[in-house]
């Protein structure tokens, strides 16, 4: 039986200059989907970006299963998908190639990424489209191309920064459904600001303002928390 992965938060801060944009966070996080709510300049890619080793703490630490990601190296990365909110691409690639050309960037072997990246563009639904320019996607294809290069790797932990943003209401619900399915063992950190989403996918939630986390908890509790204060 797999051992239960953990994602441990400790005393997570840091700083730009005199600006403390995460303030001391401690946190524990388990195989779940987190909504992680909040106003623009509250922490949360701050937060995501440390997360996923792009920045380093100024001080405290992220733990996975006890281990330091910083210290972990490739090993942390090979488990890690992430799909920042602004997803770059080469416009010229198709789908299938694009696919594969993240798959040889994250040293996946040329038959098992071809066998995954056919995999994922069915689940992605964008199968009939595996031969078209990326450049010619909706934003909504486009969301659900990063969803899947996300999933490349053998993941255990996939943070989604502001995935929904700018996608009508059904691409929306598209893509909400495609995250959900790959939660059942995976940790999965999804930032927005927009509420209905976290409330369709969400099992718990952080509320940040100001680099810490206001509340958090289920939405049942948290909306228990806030009656007679809204």
């Amino acid at each position: 039986m797999e051992k239960c992965i953990e994602l441990s938060l400790d005393r997570l801060t840091k700083q730009f200059g005199p600006k403390i944009a995460v303030d001391c966070i401690t946190a524990s996080l388990s195989p779940v989907v987190y909504g992680l709510l909040g106003a623009n300049g509250a922490g949360k890619t701050t937060l995501m970006r440390m997360l996923c080793g792009i920045l380093e703490p100024s001080s405290g630490e992220i733990l996975f299963n006890g281990q330091n990601i910083i210290d972990m190296g490739p090993r942390y990365r090979n488990i890690l998908g992430y799909l920042p909110q602004d997803f770059g691409y080469y416009p010229d690639y198709m789908a299938q190639e694009f696919l594969m050309y993240i798959a040889a960037l994250k040293g996946i072997q040329r038959r098992a990424a071809s066998k995954r990246s056919e995999e994922l563009l069915n689940i992605a639904d964008l199968s009939n489209v595996s031969g078209k320019k990326v450049k010619t996607f909706s934003g909504g294809m486009r969301q659900r191309l990063g969803i899947a290069q996300a999933l490349l790797n053998n993941l255990k932990v996939l943070v989604l920064d502001e995935p929904t943003a700018g996608l009508d209401p059904k691409e929306r619900v598209r893509f909400r459904n495609l995250i959900a399915d790959f939660a059942s063992d995976r940790i999965v950190l999804l930032s927005t600001h927009i509420v209905s989403d976290i409330e369709a996918i969400a099992d718990k939630v952080f509320l940040m303002k100001k680099g810490i986390f206001l509340l958090q908890g289920t939405i049942p509790e948290l909306v228990q928390k806030a009656d007679g204060k809204v």
